[in-house]
């Protein structure tokens, strides 16, 4: 999975961000409370497996107690989040993604939800293929690029109740707010990632 500025591929987003600012086109989504979604950093990334170990300390600043805390969650899709978003974001957070098994290291918050103006699920009219757009406001906007900026190549995690929904790579510093999450999903697995990031 990767992310990417959204002017490379939809030219159009950039404008409706450009002249409604925090407002969905169509048939987007709009962010219902601000305080579920958090974008964290990716740290660290361990592959599925079965957990191991006794359960650690999930928001630990030690890289030790990180890794071990890890490999203990238990990532499987029925498993109960003992945080189940008490979370907090100004610290670090080991955390997984449900669908695929994947466990994460994640640095403290950067953005929340109060940062996302719109979301909004379609195919891509250059390749076929579904994507997820996200619009920031416009104070949004100047973090993410600031953040993006500084972090090509790395993961950023989006995260809700405490679990990571989707850890996209930045391709690109992008610079307007207006950005693409593309994948190997159908645009009803699109859909659901929008209505999961605005809570819809």
């Amino acid at each position: 999975m990767r992310i990417l500025p959204a002017a490379f591929a939809v030219l159009v987003l950039a404008g409706c961000q450009a002249e409604v600012p925090g407002r969905a086109s169509g048939d987007g989504f709009v962010v219902k409370d601000g305080t579920r979604l958090r974008f964290r950093p990716v740290l660290g990334e361990l592959p599925p497996g079965p957990a191991a170990g006794a359960p650690g300390e999930r928001q630990s600043t030690n890289p030790v107690a990180q890794e071990a805390a890890a490999r203990a969650l238990d990532c499987g899709r029925d498993a109960p989040d003992t945080l189940d978003g008490r979370d907090d974001p100004a610290l670090p957070l080991v955390s997984c993604d449900a669908l695929t098994g994947a466990r994460y290291v994640l640095g403290p918050g950067f953005l929340s939800g109060a940062d996302v103006g719109w979301v909004e699920a379609r195919l891509d009219p250059a390749t076929g293929s579904s994507v997820v757009n996200l619009g920031f406001t416009a104070a949004g906007a100047r973090t993410w690029a600031e953040w993006t900026g500084r972090n090509v190549g790395n993961q950023v995690a989006m995260v809700v109740r405490s679990r990571v929904l989707t850890a996209p790579q930045i391709q690109a510093a992008i610079t307007d707010g207006a950005t693409q999450i593309s994948g190997r999903f159908t645009l009803p697995e699109a859909e659901r990632l929008a209505r999961d990031i605005t809570g819809a």
